[in-house]
């Protein structure tokens, strides 16, 4: 396999970007001002194509539970309301839902999700917060499973699976746009070996269907994945920083992941996870061993003014198969982000059936 790297700061330096990412882009320096028309517009400056299709992810809601809950509530309400409007099929959380992993946090957490219930399929899964007594990841315990059941998942239409009985942090769902089958492989907090084997078993019975990777900590913010013998302490917060790493069943970070699990199927295309601080943005594309290419996407928007603002980030999969639009908006702010991190296309290879 012969792996191409086309990472962020390429892929915007090659499409002619007006921004230079590391010179003029505030997200590695000062927040800019709302009213600054080259970071975020009122107006969509990158239509919705009709006959489009979107899977919404939301990155870290773990500081609106402390501080700023009325962001979370806002972003499922939008999702609903625009349901229809933007073919919403189905919405992924990135992990890192509480902060302290407490249960008033989760409490805080259910009532936002809920709207969701009975009318916008969803996954779950943990990051580090949502484990261990305070966050403090020391061990996988988390009341996840008491707040998001099984039972429930499994009332949703798109329902797969799970890894393990009551546990909700190892799941898949399906759906199928046009003549398309998609798969959302929801895994936990720097998956276990076990996991990892059941993810690979769960890909291979479904050859027909594009995967869709949803995961914690994958993609670093120097466009790079999560590496821990190559780079170590130089990309922070990798999962076998944590005690976890220790645990029985291990744990594996991006480039593990990228070759036990991703490199290996041609159907898997894209990967998403939040976790990263810095500018929390992160783009990479690599070529599988199937000569697939695999969009691998970070986006986390927690250290920004009132941890985020609301902002989701829209992936729009237009009618022709090959193109996917990704677009950054504030259920709060009612503002898009337009700045070539946060709203760009990407090609998808193969083309998907739609």
């Amino acid at each position: 396999m012969s792996e191409i790297r086309i990472t962020r700061r390429q892929f915007h330096k090659y499409a002619g970007a007006a921004v230079t990412l590391l010179s003029s882009n505030p997200a590695f320096g000062d927040e800019p001002r709302k009213d600054d028309p080259r970071y975020y517009s009122a107006a969509e400056s990158l239509p919705y194509v009709d006959g489009s299709f979107t899977i919404v992810a939301l990155p870290d809601t773990q500081h609106y539970l402390e501080k700023w809950p009325h962001h979370f509530y806002k972003q499922t309400e939008w999702i609903v309301a625009n349901r229809e409007r933007r073919n919403i099929r189905f919405v992924v959380h990135l992990g890192d839902t509480t902060n302290q992993n407490s249960r008033e946090e989760w409490k805080v957490a259910r009532k936002a999700m809920r709207t969701l219930d009975d009318v916008v399929p969803y996954s779950v899964t943990t990051g580090n917060h949502d484990c261990g007594l305070g966050g403090r990841v020391t061990d996988r315990q988390t009341p996840l499973n008491v707040f998001f059941p099984v039972a429930a998942a499994q009332k949703q239409p798109t329902f797969g699976a799970i890894f393990e009985k009551g546990h909700i942090e190892n799941n898949y769902h399906t759906f199928q746009a046009g003549r398309q089958k998609f798969l959302i492989l929801s895994l936990e907090w720097g998956p276990r070996d076990p996991v990892v084997d059941w993810a690979n078993r769960v890909v291979e019975e479904h050859p027909e269907h594009a995967v869709f990777l949803v995961t914690h900590a994958y993609l670093y913010n120097d466009d790079k994945r999560y590496d821990w013998p190559k780079y170590g302490e130089k990309q922070r917060y990798n999962p076998h920083h944590y005690g976890t790493a220790n645990l029985p069943g291990g744990t594996n970070d991006g480039q593990e992941l990228w070759q036990k699990l991703v490199s290996r199927h041609p159907n898997i295309f894209m990967t998403i996870n939040g976790h990263v601080v810095g500018d929390g943005l992160g783009l990479l594309t690599s070529e599988g061993n199937s000569g697939n290419h695999v969009h691998q996407m970070l986006v986390n928007y927690q250290h920004k003014p009132e941890a985020g603002e609301g902002y989701l980030r829209l992936l729009e999969f237009l009618p022709d198969g090959k193109t996917l639009q990704v677009k950054s908006y504030s259920a709060s702010t009612d503002l898009f982000k337009i700045d070539s991190q946060n709203q760009y296309s990407l090609t998808l290879q193969p083309q998907l059936k739609l």
